[in-house]
């Protein structure tokens, strides 16, 4: 793996790291029920895209 490459793969962990955080953090604040959900699909898809890309590695 290039250099190049591996400094993507670092990008695309923090990104789906971050972007994980970020709808764990919107789905602990959000009241309706529904949204709550749908922040927290959100943050498991983040997650298994973090895994996928982990596992390139």
């Amino acid at each position: 793996m290039t250099t190049k490459e591996t400094l993507y793969l670092d990008d695309a962990l923090a990104h789906a790291q971050f972007m994980a955080a970020q709808c764990r953090e919107a789905a602990n604040t959000l009241r309706d029920p529904e949204l709550r959900r749908q922040a927290q699909k959100l943050a498991e898809g983040h997650c298994r895209v973090y895994t996928q890309f982990y596992n390139l590695v």
